[in-house]
């Protein structure tokens, strides 16, 4: 497919590439350009549509890995929008990129900010055993003291 493009559009704010039916070599390097050109827009976050995606080669997701990385370096993220009944869900399970790039199973659902993170409380502190102290070391039980 060369000189194909695939269009960006923006919903609520958030640009979205809507991927292509296969990614193979044939076309990864049009879809890496776009992509490029979809984080330089100046936004942090931004989407690529897998909904009509079927076949996704290792090629589609070394250029998918590396646009999840650069957004990352830049403070932003790489979304992608993969229902359930996604074709390419598998290969992305198998492959482990499903726990690394954030997939949501509908738009909808990946243009909508992250809620923010609450603090978390402070830690505990845990406490010694009784009978020993943090600052030494267990007692030998081996060793036997003599009055002298």
């Amino acid at each position: 497919m060369p000189g194909a493009r695939y269009p960006i559009e923006i919903v609520n704010g958030v640009p979205v590439v809507a991927a292509p039916a296969e990614i193979d070599i044939s076309n990864a390097d049009c879809l890496d350009a776009v992509l490029r050109e979809a984080a330089a827009r100046g936004h942090a976050r931004f989407v690529v549509d897998l909904t009509g995606t079927q076949f996704c080669a290792s090629s589609g997701i070394g250029v998918l890995v590396r646009a999840h990385k650069r957004a990352v370096a830049e403070g932003g993220e790489l979304r992608l929008v993969m229902p359930n009944s996604a074709a390419v869900l598998r290969v992305f399970a198998i492959t482990g990129i499903d726990q690394v790039i954030p997939h949501f199973p509908s738009l909808y659902e990946a243009v909508v900010p992250a809620p923010a993170t609450a603090p978390r409380p402070p830690r505990r502190r845990r406490r010694p055993k009784p009978g020993l102290r943090a600052d030494r070391p267990p007692p030998d039980s081996g060793a036997t003291t003599s009055p002298a």
